[in-house]
């Protein structure tokens, strides 16, 4: 049967024959142990690194890093990596659940049996879908906050404002990922076989439109933001930023440490409206040259168009995911063979967001190569625009007050890392041999 046609788009089908089902369930669950037993393994590595490396500080670092501190790092490194674990083994248990399993095929029966029309029914299926996702991963997520973070002086949220922050985060997914699969799955049903072409560009329009609207309507929703008040920092702040030709509609500071003492630094907004955001937590660690050469390095981001191709990118990636599961749509017997027999709109889609990235996971090093390679690039930015030691002296703070490891093991780096190794960080940003 044919899942869509050039008058009404796709259509549910019921799987006729099975002649490819056990190909692709063997395919699936062997790309699942593949990725699951790897991510497990790697995790192994990085934690014998860390262990063996726990008692001496890297030579490099011996002048500002202490035993205790390094120790400390090592021991939150693992203990998170224990927590990590544990989420693998249930994230692999849940998606074997809801595919070969059949429990996304249960919960579409279910929901189809409360008298909707196949938008809303679609909808409530995908919400309630994200909903039980949330409710699974909170155990773990309140072993690492209120468990790993606390224990070691990291995490001061109160169980009152992880509630409110729970909460909050469901309603805006409902009011905001509500109202987009809605129009995704009313595109499905009437755009004809170029549908996802159209569910594509409404994709692209809502991620804009986030990006444009966080800053000033829901990312106060969580924190509270303040302008950086005249004085040392906000000169040095202006300072860096006529240096690298940045204009932005403001300089805030964010209260951060209302949930945890880590400390972060970023951009958010558009055009007129890019504004940058100090957490309150690094303003406490960094005198005012360290902010200005961490800010030299985010700017370096934005002056090198990291950021500009990275949206490009994520854009490109969801017009061919978009248009792989066009395609798919007209063999619903892929979707029989992981465990939806009956390929809804919605149970496509769900499914879909589920299996490819089991079978993309191998592409996983690459997209980590070429973000340490930008964070790099930015370094030497910074190094151009500010003082690369002022950058190596921030970043030997916050590997330290963050807890960081300085002795990842390289695979486990390789394969999950988004920033460099600290070791090779500092030794480039120094004009250094690795």
């Amino acid at each position: 049967m044919v899942a869509g046609d050039t008058t009404r788009g796709y259509s549910a089908g019921t799987l006729t024959t099975e002649a490819s089902m056990p190909t692709l369930t063997l395919a699936f669950l062997a790309a699942l142990v593949l990725m699951f037993g790897l991510r497990l393994w790697l995790a192994a590595r990085q934690m014998r690194a860390v262990r063996a490396h726990r008692e001496a500080v890297p030579a490099p670092f011996a002048d500002t890093i202490t035993t205790v501190d390094h120790q400390k790092a090592a021991d939150y490194t693992v203990a998170r990596l224990r927590v990590g674990q544990v989420d693998l083994l249930v994230d692999a248990g849940v998606l074997l659940a809801l595919t070969v399993g059949g429990g996304l095929a249960l919960l579409d029966a279910w929901t189809g049996g409360w008298g909707f029309g196949p938008i809303v029914h679609g909808t409530l299926t995908l919400l309630l879908l994200m909903l039980a996702m949330t409710l699974i991963g909170l155990p773990t997520d309140l072993w690492r906050t209120f468990g790993v973070e606390a224990h070691y002086g990291f995490n001061r949220t109160t169980p009152v404002l992880y509630i409110t922050d729970t909460l909050r985060s469901l309603l805006v997914t409902v009011c905001l990922g509500g109202p987009l699969l809605a129009l995704i799955l009313f595109l499905m049903q009437v755009s004809g076989t170029r549908w996802w072409l159209y569910a594509w560009l409404a994709w692209t329009v809502f991620g804009v439109s986030v990006a444009f609207f966080y800053p000033r309507f829901i990312a106060p929703l969580f924190n509270q933001f303040r302008p950086l008040e005249r004085g040392p920092l906000l000169d040095a702040v202006e300072h860096v930023m006529q240096r690298c030709g940045y204009a932005a509609d403001g300089v805030s500071v964010m209260d951060g440490s209302r949930r945890s003492s880590h400390g972060n630094a970023y951009f958010t907004g558009f055009g007129a409206h890019k504004r940058i955001v100090l957490f309150d937590t690094l303003i406490e660690r960094l005198n005012p040259e360290e902010v200005q050469a961490v800010l030299a390095h985010e700017l370096g981001h934005f002056r090198l168009r990291h950021i500009l191709r990275r949206l490009v990118m994520g854009f490109a990636s969801a017009f061919v995911g978009f248009a792989a599961l066009g395609y798919a749509a007209t063999r619903p017997e892929w979707f029989a063979a992981l465990g939806v027999p009956t390929a809804t709109a919605h149970a496509m889609l769900a499914l879909f967001v589920m299996v490819v990235p089991v079978f993309l996971f191998p592409l996983t090093p690459l997209s980590g190569w070429l973000s340490r390679r930008d964070e790099y690039a930015a370094d030497r930015y910074a190094a151009a625009h500010a003082h690369a030691s002022d950058l190596a002296a921030a970043l030997v703070k916050l590997y330290r007050d963050n807890a960081s490891t300085l002795t990842p093991d390289p695979w486990y780096s390789a394969w999950h890392d988004s920033h460099p190794p600290a070791l090779a960080r500092i030794h480039a940003l120094l004009g250094q041999t690795t």
